[in-house]
């Protein structure tokens, strides 16, 4: 589906009208959709997790953290939420490296359809994953007596709304390594050695200033950090900071940078 010609001219009857790839892609992500009844497995890390993660911190770290469960999850539930969700982004890179593994992008090439269409996709078949995760987690927190969610809904809603956001450009980043690793779960490996220390190394569950200097300066530049007190804000005072902005901002440096990127790796393997 090149759209140059021997002469090195565009071919402008050769590029798909924005139309049918918009139209393409949604079908590549009801597809990516669909795949989860054949294999309902693949939600487990967004059902499962945000529920055990949730009740298991509270419990066991609330009294040591806050001094009871009730007083921690404020603290808590923003911190799981971003951390359930950005972990989930993961995903995005090991099932599209699974699918070049099973020749699965051979078949597409075969197929009258835009190259990008396969990736934009998966890209947007994983943002469903990233609003149940976020569902999950606030309804659970709900459950255990975080009002704070049901009083400042409209502000409730905006903030799982960042956190899709902000998970969807960082599932820029994993879906390059999906095109660059050898496996699936070299994927994997690679992402989680970089996710669990940005994540657990925050603010996140604890409060920076109980950290060694060293590791509260860490945490303060985290950038997961500022999409955590950007999600408290919202929840807990019904307010936009400062973070707020630099997570979005942070969201359009990341997709700026790594979604060029991305899809020139694709283009060359897809």
């Amino acid at each position: 589906m090149s759209t140059f010609t021997s002469t090195g001219v565009v071919d402008t009857a050769r590029i798909p009208a924005v139309p049918n790839v918009v139209s393409q892609s949604l079908t590549m992500a009801w597809r990516g959709i669909l795949k989860v009844r054949r294999t309902p497995e693949q939600l487990f890390d967004v059902t499962f997790q945000p529920i055990v993660f949730t009740v298991m911190f509270a419990y066991i770290f609330g009294g040591a953290i806050a001094g009871g469960t009730q007083s921690y999850l404020h603290l808590l539930i923003p911190g799981i939420v971003v951390q359930t969700v950005i972990t989930g982004s993961v995903v995005t890179g090991t099932q599209l490296r699974e699918d070049m593994d099973k020749g699965v992008f051979d078949r597409f090439r075969s197929l009258p359809i835009a190259r990008i269409a396969p990736l934009a996709g998966a890209l947007l078949a994983d943002t469903v994953r990233y609003l149940i995760a976020t569902t999950l987690t606030f309804v659970v927190g709900l459950a255990m007596g975080y009002h704070q969610l049901w009083d400042h809904l409209p502000f409730t809603i905006l903030a799982g709304a960042l956190v899709i956001v902000v998970a969807w450009s960082i599932s820029w980043i994993f879906a390059l390594f999906g095109m660059l690793a050898r496996t699936a779960s070299s994927v994997q490996g690679i992402s989680m050695l970089v996710l669990f220390p940005l994540t657990f190394v925050s603010n996140a569950y604890v409060q920076t200033s109980t950290l060694p200097d060293w590791l509260a300066w860490f945490a303060g530049v985290n950038p997961v950090s500022h999409v955590v007190t950007a999600v408290r804000d919202l929840i807990n005072s019904s307010t936009i900071g400062g973070d707020f902005w630099l997570a979005l901002l942070g969201a359009a440096v990341v997709v700026a940078v790594f979604a060029p990127l991305t899809v020139r790796a694709y283009m060359r393997k897809a």
